[in-house]
């Protein structure tokens, strides 16, 4: 098979795939709502911008380039988004209306990568620019997109060690799709993509989570009634508790209530469904303990409160001494350390936090954030700053100086956009 050959057999044969896995798509739960949306993108308007923001944490970047955007003359942007969470952020952020008066925004789902969707799509929006965040690498849409001439940007690009191996191993493919310019966000990133990418233009840029972290709107506190929270003893918050690591987070409520009795330990499992295996874990161990949605008082005396709500960890954070942020006890990738931290509250986290590589090691050098190996020796780091809880105003305003020196990503990427944009 010749090089010029592959790019349509492969083409044909990805679509044979896709038809075939319609039937069952069409019967998930989280697809049927849209399901039409995304395999009629004919619907699509369109745009001289398009931009794919896959999820949640996705969709917070694209709102901030967005709103960042400061064109010469009139745009029209469409951003589409893969998931329920990424499409309730967008229609939330949009409505705020806070974009250049040139820029028009329209919102969508994404398509289907199925060859005859991406072909009609890029049709339909015939977009100048297509701007993919972080690792949105879809073949048919990138073929479609090198056919209309569309300038192809990776923006906020980020690719693992692990994904790396897998796009090396498919190297023939993606040297006929490549995108034309990748901004990632650290040197080690930008080689990744080099080695996969030989043809594009790689550079970096700092990781716009740093400005959508500082301009994060304040939790509105009515979430959390005052009644429940601040108590009259030191609160120990156990945050984003995942499922294979909860053992060892028993462990570690052992060891820092017999440590430092006195005081009130929040538990937030990662995933609502597993309240009921904690209230099973906790009757075994003697303690005492209450769900959150049946307390309407603070706690005057030593306990466990067992969250059982949704969305009040936030507002939790105000009130916490110490945070020990899970997903980091297990190979897991982590959880958000910076949220609590941007609080004031002080921080523990284990030795895992792959997925916030991003944040940068300094913050452990600094002292701003405590990683510590195993269980034991969190329980430890916590009980420590129970008894020394430090000036919480001073911790903030080190934590916001921290993320302060690290934005400006989003101005840059936009700077690529619209010169992307002018060069078309």
């Amino acid at each position: 098979m010749t090089k010029i050959a592959f790019i349509p057999n492969f083409v044909l044969f990805y679509n044979i795939l896709w038809t075939a896995a319609l039937p069952f798509l069409r019967k998930h739960p989280r697809l049927a709502g849209s399901f039409f949306h995304r395999t009629h993108a004919a619907f699509l308007e369109p745009a001289d911008i398009w931009i794919q923001a896959a999820s949640a944490g996705e969709a917070f970047l694209a709102a901030c380039l967005v709103q960042r955007l400061t064109p010469g003359r009139p745009v029209q942007v469409l951003i589409t988004t893969t998931t329920d969470q990424g499409m309730e952020i967008l229609t939330a952020e949009l409505k705020k209306n806070n974009h250049h008066p040139q820029v028009s925004i329209s919102l969508a789902w994404f398509p289907f990568d199925m060859p005859a969707v991406a072909k009609t799509a890029v049709k339909a929006v015939n977009p100048k620019v297509m701007v993919l965040l972080e690792t949105e690498l879809w073949p048919a849409l990138l073929y479609f997109l090198k056919q209309n001439r569309t300038r192809i940007l990776v923006v906020n690009g980020r690719m693992s060690k692990k994904s790396s191996r897998g796009y090396r191993l498919t190297r023939s493919l993606w040297s006929r799709v490549y995108p034309n310019h990748i901004l990632a966000i650290s040197g080690s990133d930008a080689d990744r993509y080099r080695r996969v990418f030989a043809r594009a233009t790689v550079s970096t840029m700092p990781n716009i989570k740093f400005e959508s972290i500082v301009t994060l709107p304040p939790e509105k506190t009515r979430t959390l009634p005052a009644q429940i929270l601040p108590c009259p003893l030191p609160v120990s918050v156990l945050a984003s508790i995942r499922h294979q690591e909860e053992k060892q987070a028993l462990q570690m409520l052992h060891r820092i209530l017999d440590k430092f009795p006195d005081q009130v330990v929040a538990i937030f499992p990662r995933h609502m469904h597993r309240i009921v295996s904690w209230k099973r874990l906790l009757k075994r161990t003697g303690h005492r303990f209450y769900l959150r949605s049946q307390i309407s008082a603070p706690l005057s005396y030593p306990g466990i409160i067992l969250w059982d709500r949704f969305g009040e960890m936030r507002c939790a954070f105000d009130h916490a001494d110490v945070v020990f942020m899970g997903g980091s006890l297990a190979p897991l990738g982590g959880q958000n350390f910076m949220e609590p931290l941007l609080r004031g509250a002080p921080v523990v986290t284990g030795p895992f936090w792959d997925d916030f590589f991003w944040v940068g090691k300094e913050v452990f050098d600094t002292g701003l954030v405590t990683r510590k190996p195993d269980w034991q020796t969190i329980a430890d780091a916590m009980v420590h700053h129970l008894i020394h809880p430090g000036n919480r105003h001073i911790r903030r305003q080190k934590a916001l100086a921290y993320v302060s020196a690290r934005t400006g990503g989003a101005d840059m990427a936009c700077q690529a956009i619209l010169a992307a944009l002018s060069d078309t």
